[in-house]
């Protein structure tokens, strides 16, 4: 039934041709997180949920989408990535958290998946499909629909899915929607940059392939004009005197940090087939 019930939500978006609501996004995002949390390994640590989202909500709650109940998880996964659900499910991989050095470069990252949801960006690409591809792909990739290997993959990675591959447009867009959120927030906005340049320079060491950051690249198109970019961003929009007011690191992020890379090794990827 619920395999039926999922493809038939998406099914009946693509269809129907008509503007997706705030409140049927918000549905469609709570079952596809469910999908979600039931596929991935998501940390429980009572200690390190309350972090990311009260981290989490001090970035999205001074948004223009303040309204959604939105929610923070952590993938026990050593991949680097992150995604967004409709609704306001954002979802930060283990490997995220022990990339960033300081706070303002986790908080970068959140910030630019929360601005994918302020932009509507995966409900407006449903709202251009005139077919139920579109649906039936995601159901694909979120639940069991589809055994194969590359399906059960996308989920072990934590993110690769159909609507976590954004145009570059819609990168770009999330990427000044993030500046904006973290600065309200009270946060450098440098920190988004910084790690655009850590990640772009992990895989550049490692060649071809950049092993567990090769995740963030299948679904974030990034180059150097995107670092120069958001820092040209920071640079006009935010004076120096400003920006030495804002907040780079905390003893509280530092201690987050450590407490996520006490945790067990992460499971295992499952290979499916």
């Amino acid at each position: 039934m619920t395999r039926k019930y999922f493809a038939g939500v998406a099914l009946a978006f693509t269809l129907t041709g008509c503007a997706v609501s705030q409140q049927q996004e918000v549905a469609m995002g709570q079952s596809y997180a469910q999908q979600v949390n039931a596929q991935l390994p998501i940390v429980n640590d009572a200690e390190l949920v309350r972090y990311i989202n009260v981290l989490g909500d001090s970035i999205a709650g001074l948004t223009k989408r303040a309204d959604l109940d939105w929610h923070f998880y952590i993938v026990d996964s050593p991949e680097v990535n992150a995604f967004a659900i409709p609704g306001g499910f954002i979802y930060v991989n283990r490997g995220v958290i022990e990339r960033s050095d300081r706070l303002d470069q986790l908080a970068g990252v959140i910030g630019h998946e929360v601005g994918h949801v302020v932009k509507r960006h995966s409900i407006k690409q449903m709202e251009k499909q005139q077919n139920a591809n579109i649906g039936v792909t995601l159901a694909c990739v979120l639940t069991s629909v589809c055994n194969s290997q590359a399906a059960q993959t996308a989920i072990q990675v934590g993110g690769a899915a159909v609507f976590a591959k954004f145009s570059r447009q819609d990168e770009t867009e999330a990427d000044q929607e993030g500046i904006k959120n973290v600065v309200r927030a009270g946060i450098d906005p440098n920190g988004l940059p910084e790690m655009f340049r850590k990640l772009l320079d992990e895989r550049n060491a490692k060649g071809s392939s950049g092993g567990s950051v090769d995740a963030w690249f299948a679904t974030h198109p990034l180059e150097e004009d995107r670092i120069a970019a958001t820092s040209a961003i920071i640079a006009r929009d935010y004076p120096p005197e400003l920006i030495r007011t804002l907040t780079k690191d905390t003893q509280a992020f530092q201690n987050f940090k450590r407490r996520v890379m006490s945790l067990p090794p992460s499971p295992a990827q499952r290979t499916g087939g």
